[in-house]
């Protein structure tokens, strides 16, 4: 498309390579931990519950401020809202290595998830403000797998620091990249494309009317947001499928070490599994979306039969790894159900954008603050259940399952297309 002669300048891809390289500092910084976790249990004398009450710090600092993050970039803007997250939790992170006991190490954490609130759901509204309606799901996908590969490699990229150095100076380490990221993003991003310097006027046409979404827009509808059915089943399938996935993220290396008797680094090569896999299932969510809306008719179809077929083929691999004694292809089979969680995202988060238009960055932040109180719930629960059965990993598995098959439950009802303000 061309205005008086010149190109789009495609300054909005930018913004996308922004979100991909913040969502991959996100998840090494999260990740980080559980490959930590045996060396951190070691030095500070922590038992199970104990290390799953650090897990679940984090998550529960990130679902309590995850609605205030989003509402803060609706309101004054991702870039001044971003800048300063993203220096608060590198600076949670680089400080983690600083703690002496449990106390200090669950305030920290805490701490460190608050950082972190706020991060995607403004991710979210940068990209409604900067991208046309038919980018904003296929750009979701790539964020998102970028993001699940960057966690994906964090297990090796921790073994092979842990070789030069201990696990606070490596926790230092990751906390400097975030710093940097803040830097350059601040000097280049505008919360309004319109006043980008290079963005030109046919760039303005292909973003079309999702610039109008740019400026300030405190006043929330709460009451809307609160009682609409679609929000509301929204939070909730976001929560099933964030309770399994927290797994991932905490308990694995843990569980293969334990429970598959694998060493170290055969539990870091193994480990990358799952989030590599999903974030290859992100990938073909956002980038099948537009294809799979064409065969149906209907985005809003499209998007619940993706989801549905995502909770049902997470559901049915989850038992599958269970029941398969080989480590290697357990660990495929969790790969492939990381694969099918992974099929939600991009129409969950482009549910988030269709509905909340305007206040994206709010509806975004709600949604997955339910996600983070499972992350809080999850690891909790894992630790209590697993010593309560003499160390049998089963029953928190299987509970895995079941809850996969609640949020399939869900999407039927969910209308991923109406605006709010229309609901």
């Amino acid at each position: 498309m061309k205005t008086n002669g010149a190109p789009p300048t495609h300054a909005r891809y930018w913004v996308i390579f922004y979100a991909i390289t913040l969502g991959i500092l996100a998840y090494i910084d999260r990740v980080a931990i559980s490959m930590a976790a045996p060396n951190i249990s070691k030095d500070l004398n922590f038992d199970k519950v104990q290390m799953g009450w650090i897990f679940s710090a984090f998550a529960i600092g990130y679902a309590l401020f995850e609605i205030p993050g989003g509402w803060m970039g609706d309101k004054w803007g991702a870039r001044t809202v971003l800048m300063r997250i993203v220096i608060w939790w590198s600076a949670f992170t680089a400080i983690t290595g600083l703690a002496w006991n449990f106390a200090s190490m669950w305030v920290i954490r805490f701490l460190f998830g608050a950082g972190e609130a706020g991060c995607f759901p403004n991710l979210t509204k940068a990209f409604t403000t900067w991208l046309p309606h038919d980018e904003r799901v296929r750009s979701q996908g790539i964020m998102w797998t970028f993001a699940r590969w960057g966690g994906a490699f964090t297990p090796l990229l921790v073994t092979f620091v842990f070789k030069f150095m201990t696990w606070p100076m490596a926790f230092a380490l990751f906390g400097s990249f975030g710093v940097v990221w803040a830097f350059f993003f601040y000097q280049w991003y505008r919360d309004d494309p319109r006043t980008h310097k290079s963005v030109n006027a046919a760039e303005l046409e292909v973003i079309g009317d999702s610039a109008h979404d740019a400026g300030g827009h405190g006043d929330v509808p709460w009451g809307k947001l609160v009682s609409s059915r679609s929000v509301i089943l929204l939070w909730v399938q976001y929560f099933c499928m964030s309770f399994p996935w927290y797994f991932f993220i905490t308990w694995l290396p843990t569980y293969l070490q334990e429970a598959r008797h694998l060493d170290a680094a055969t539990t870091a090569n193994y480990g990358k599994y799952p989030l590599l896999f999903g974030g290859f299932g992100a990938l073909f969510s956002g980038l099948a979306a537009s294809r799979l809306a064409q065969m149906t008719g209907s985005i809003r179809l499209s998007r619940r039969l993706m989801a549905c077929i995502g909770f049902l083929g997470a559901s049915a691999f989850v038992v599958i790894f269970i029941n398969t004694q080989d480590p290697f292809w357990a660990m495929i089979a969790l790969g492939t159900a990381s694969f099918f969680n992974d099929l939600v995202m991009p129409g969950a988060w482009g549910a988030c954008m269709d509905i909340g238009g305007k206040y994206a960055g709010t509806v975004s932040g709600s949604m997955n603050m339910m996600g983070n109180m499972a992350g809080f719930a999850a690891p909790l629960i894992g630790g209590y259940m697993v010593k309560a059965s003499g160390g049998d990993w089963n029953p928190f598995l299987y509970s895995m399952a079941g809850i996969y098959l609640v949020g399939f439950l869900c999407w039927p009802f969910i209308d991923p297309v109406t605006p709010l303000k229309q609901d």
